[in-house]
């Protein structure tokens, strides 16, 4: 089961990369089948296999001999692994299927806002419609007021610092895709987990953002895509949210 598992997770981790390399561009994730992105020729079944093809490729198109970007075993690989400590965490049901919907959208979100700076609204709005649909059925772990009350705070909350900021330095400093994005994730984690996501994300983005400023000379108003540090935010919300919370809780109440 484990073993199967995986491989569910990297045969959906090679259809993300479909949707990360197409849906930004305006393409069908549907059709065309697989092609090479430089010669545009099919890829062939037997060489569409998850992380297996890229090293028996070794890393080359099988036609042309382009390059393969290596992105593409690793967003299956991490699919792969996700999917099997998902599976180690709550077993099969509802919040397995639940929770591997929506990996699979953050992971996807994640890298096309790195690659390209933009959260399409088919991923995010999408998912949100579809995290407040699946929240019908989550009871007793979840109720629909719960996706409802995350969703309007994590985005309004959001929205709401992204206004005042843009108020007091004339700038744009949260892009409407991120408040969409938070607005999803609190649909699926509710409002603990937007708020979560929200305050992990900025502190990861603050590091990052640190480090890039001091090794590349940047200044502070270098801008880096946000979307990938609320997803791994709420990544880390879905496995240890709870545990930090409480130990979190119990530093502070106990000093």
């Amino acid at each position: 089961m484990i073993l199967a598992i995986f491989l569910l997770g990297t045969i959906v981790g090679s259809f993300l990369n479909v949707v990360i390399y197409r849906l930004p561009r305006g393409q069908s994730i549907v059709s065309p089948p697989s092609f090479c992105p430089t010669c545009k020729k099919p890829i062939r079944y037997y060489y569409n296999i998850p992380i297996v093809s890229y090293v028996l490729l070794k890393g080359r198109c099988r036609e042309c001999k382009s390059k393969i970007s290596i992105r593409y075993p690793i967003v299956e690989l991490l699919s792969g692994l996700i999917f099997y400590l998902l599976y180690s965490a709550k077993g099969l049901g509802l919040e397995f299927i639940t929770s591997i919907i929506f990996v699979s959208l953050i992971v996807a979100i994640s890298f096309i806002d790195m690659d390209f700076k933009i959260i399409p609204d088919a991923l995010s709005i999408g998912g949100l419609f579809t995290g407040l649909f699946l929240a019908y059925f989550r009871n007793p772990y979840f109720h629909f007021k719960d996706g409802l009350l995350g969703a309007l705070l994590g985005g309004g909350i959001l929205f709401l610092i992204g206004f005042i900021y843009e108020l007091l330095t004339k700038r744009e400093g949260m892009g409407i895709g991120d408040v969409k994005l938070l607005a999803m994730i609190g649909s699926f984690l509710g409002m603990r987990g937007a708020i979560f996501s929200l305050i992990a994300g900025a502190f990861f983005g603050t590091v990052v953002g640190i480090v890039l400023i001091l090794k590349k000379g940047k200044d502070l108003k270098y801008a880096i895509p946000f979307g990938p540090f609320l997803s791994l935010g709420s990544l880390l919300f879905v496995f240890y949210g709870d545990n930090i919370i409480w130990w979190i809780v119990r530093i502070v109440f106990t000093r």
